[in-house]
């Protein structure tokens, strides 16, 4: 009488974590997940490590939870993992202001954004290199 389970919405040999409220911009926070995209996980984590972005450290934090989430709930091999994708969404957006001159409104927004991480584990080639 248990419910039906949830299909997967990544495939078998992929895993998925997800940030939401992100306190920058999504075009601010784009620019490091292309910092890491297509990288292996151990080398996307030293860049983001070193990294001088504010918003660096929580994305190594997403792509962490997604490692973990690999490793764990789908038993994938973490030395085996790629970025596979890492995409950045809008979400809310603060609206704040500050008086200017002649009675005007200064308009101050202050944007979210969420990201996605998906890692994927490769199969090593013959004729790969370490």
């Amino acid at each position: 009488m248990s419910k039906e389970k949830n299909p997967r919405r990544v495939a078998d040999n992929e895993a998925m974590a997800k940030s939401k409220m992100l306190r920058t911009s999504p075009q601010k926070l784009n620019l490091v997940a292309a910092l890491i995209r297509g990288k292996k996980v151990d080398k996307a984590l030293s860049d983001l490590t070193f990294s001088k972005k504010r918003i660096a450290g929580d994305v190594k934090k997403c792509l962490q939870s997604a490692i973990a989430n690999a490793e764990n709930n789908h038993g994938l091999d973490v030395d085996a993992l790629v970025v596979a994708e890492a995409y950045v969404g809008k979400n809310l957006t603060m609206k704040r202001g500050r008086p200017r001159a002649r009675g005007r409104f200064g308009k101050i927004m202050k944007p979210f954004s969420e990201l996605t991480i998906k890692v994927r584990q490769v199969e090593a080639t013959v004729g790969e290199q370490a």
